[in-house]
C-alpha cells in the first residue's frame, strides 16, 4: 500500500500523530495502552536493549495518557523512561542522546487543553514515516499482540529521568556561539503555559538576557489559553509596555515560535528562514545553498535567497514533509511560514527555543535589531481564504472551477502563485493567491471563493 492509499484508510494517525479530545476515542487510556504495547513490540531491539522515552506537555490529561502508555510499554517487556513536561524537540533530543529505541510525546501542540495527542519519534529522533504508523495501526486493530505477554522477570520497568530539563537546557545553550552572550538584551517571552515554561526562561537568562516572562504558570487547563504563539498580542503588549528588544511566543509544545520586533510588529517564519538562510549562506554553512520550505511560503523568500546565490526547494504543507525532504536531499535548514523551523545541524525536528537562539545570535553578531534584519526579504502581497465545504471533491471534476484555476495561473505565470488544497483535518478548502498587485490577487481569490461556495459550499 502506498502512502497516499494509507492516508485514505488510516484510522488513528493524522498528519501529525494521533490527536483528539482527551478521554474520547481514540485519546483514551485504553487506546494509549494499546499504542504503548504496539510501540514496544515494533521497536524491540534484537540485542535486548529496549527503552522507550515518554514525555508530555502540561495538559491535565497528560497524567492519564502517560500512565496508560507506560503500562502498555512495560507489559511488552520494554522499559519506559518518563521525562515529564518537556518540549517536543526536547523529547526528540533525549531519545537520541540516551540511545533509546523510540520516543513518545503526549501533546496536542497548539490545541486547547481538553484535546491531547500522541507523536512518536524513532531512535534517530525523526517522526515516523507513514509505513511505520500503518504497522502500529495493524498491531492495534489485530489480535497479534494478545498472545505476546511477557511474564515474571521479563516485564518492563519504569524510570523517571529527573534531570531531563537540565540536559535539554545544556544542549540548547551549546547551540549558541561560544563567543557571544545575550548580555544587555531584554526579551519578552510567552511560554503559553506549556511545555517550555521552565526550559525557555532558564536558557535565555543563563546566556545573559533579561527575561520578562508570561505564560509560565501552567495549571493543566490554561495551556494555549489566550497566550502563546496563537495569541501574539500578549507578547506584543509585553514588548511595548516593557520596552523589550524582542518578543518571543511559543506554542504549547514549543516546536513553533512567533517573533515580535521592538516595535510590536510580527516577524513570520518566512522572514526567519530568510534571515538565517542568508547568514548561513554568507558563512558557507547552508548545505547545497538550499532552504527547504512548503508551498505556503511567500515568493519573497525565494527571491531573497536566489539573489544571494541560493535556492529554495518546496514541499507539501506540514513540517514532517519539510524534514523528510531535508533528510532526503541532505539539507540543513527548513521551515514553514507558521513558525516551524528546523536546523538539522542541531536537532531532528522543529524547535522554537533553538530557533530563537539562532536569530538572537545573528542579532548579537551583526549588532542589529530584528526589524533591521527582517528587511532582507520583501514579501509579495498574499491573500488566503478558508472556505467550508460539504465534500472534498476533485476540483478538476468541476468545469467552472477548473477553468477559473487555469485562467488565474495563466495570468500570474512567473510573477505570482495560486495554491489550492483541502485541509487534512477540517472540512475546508484553502485558497492562497500571491502576486505583485494586491487588488488583482484579492479579486482572483474572491472569484474562486464564490465558485467553491456555489458548487461545494456547506449548507
Amino acid at each position: 500500500m502506498g502512502s497516499s492509499e494509507y492516508n485514505m484508510t488510516r484510522k488513528l494517525f493524522g498528519t501529525d500523530g494521533i490527536r483528539g479530545v482527551a478521554n474520547v476515542d481514540p485519546m483514551t487510556g485504553e487506546m494509549a495502552m494499546q499504542i504503548g504495547r504496539a510501540i514496544a513490540h515494533l521497536f524491540k531491539d534484537v540485542k535486548g536493549q529496549h527503552r522507550i522515552v515518554v514525555g508530555k506537555d502540561t495538559r491535565l490529561s497528560g497524567y492519564m495518557l502517560e500512565t496508560a502508555l507506560a503500562s502498555g510499554i512495560c507489559s511488552m517487556g520494554a522499559d519506559v523512561w518518563l521525562v515529564g513536561p518537556l518540549p517536543t524537540p526536547g523529547i526528540a533530543f533525549i531519545t537520541t542522546s540516551m540511545r533509546a529505541n523510540a520516543g513518545v510525546v503526549i501533546s496536542a501542540s497548539h490545541n486547547p487543553f481538553y484535546d491531547n495527542g500522541i507523536k512518536i519519534f524513532s531512535r534517530d529522533g525523526f517522526k515516523l514515516p507513514d509505513e511505520m504508523e500503518q504497522r502500529i495501526e495493524e498491531l492495534i486493530f489485530s489480535d497479534h499482540l494478545d498472545s505476546l505477554r511477557p511474564t515474571a522477570g521479563a516485564i518492563g520497568k519504569a524510570h523517571r529521568i529527573e534531570d531531563a530539563v537540565g540536559r535539554y537546557v545544556v544542549f540548547l545553550k551549546n547551540t549558541f556561539p561560544n563567543d557571544l552572550t545575550l548580555d544587555g538584551l531584554r526579551i519578552a517571552l510567552d511560554c503559553a503555559n506549556g511545555a517550555a515554561y521552565r526550559v525557555a526562561p532558564t536558557v535565555f537568562e543563563e546566556l545573559g538576557a533579561e527575561v520578562i516572562p508570561a505564560g509560565i504558570e501552567p495549571d493543566g487547563q490554561n495551556i494555549n489559553a489566550l497566550c502563546g504563539s496563537l495569541h501574539p498580542e500578549v507578547v506584543t503588549r509585553l514588548v511595548l509596555t516593557e520596552k523589550a528588544d524582542i518578543g518571543i511566543a511559543l506554542d504549547g509544545d514549543a516546536d513553533r515560535i512567533v517573533f515580535v520586533d521592538r516595535y510590536g510588529k510580527q516577524v513570520d517564519g518566512d522572514h526567519i528562514l530568510a534571515i538565517c538562510g542568508l547568514q548561513m549562506l554568507s558563512e558557507a554553512r547552508l548545505k547545497k545553498r538550499t532552504v527547504v520550505t512548503t508551498m505556503m511560503s511567500n515568493m519573497g523568500l525565494e527571491q531573497a535567497i536566489r539573489r544571494a546565490g541560493g535556492k529554495v526547494v518546496r514541499t507539501q504543507v506540514g513540517d514532517r514533509y519539510v524534514v523528510e525532504e531535508m533528510v532526503r536531499g541532505k539539507y540543513n535548514l527548513g521551515g514553514e511560514p507558521s513558525g516551524h523551523t528546523v536546523f538539522l545541524d542541531y536537532n531532528t525536528t522543529c524547535d522554537g527555543i533553538l530557533t530563537a537562539l539562532q536569530v538572537l545570535a545573528i542579532m548579537q553578531r551583526k549588532e542589529k535589531p530584528l526589524d533591521e534584519l527582517a528587511k532582507v526579504m520583501q514579501p509579495l502581497p498574499q491573500v488566503l481564504y478558508n472556505v467550508e465545504v460539504r465534500e472534498k471533491k476533485a476540483l478538476s471534476e468541476i468545469p467552472e472551477i477548473d477553468h477559473k484555476i487555469r485562467e488565474i495561473e495563466q495570468i500570474l505565470k512567473d510573477s505570482g502563485r495560486l495554491l489550492i488544497r483541502y485541509s487534512g483535518t477540517e472540512p475546508l478548502l484553502r485558497i492562497m493567491v500571491e502576486g505583485e498587485d494586491e487588488k488583482k490577487i484579492h479579486e482572483m481569490a474572491m472569484e474562486l471563493v464564490e465558485g467553491v461556495k456555489k458548487h461545494l459550499g456547506a449548507s
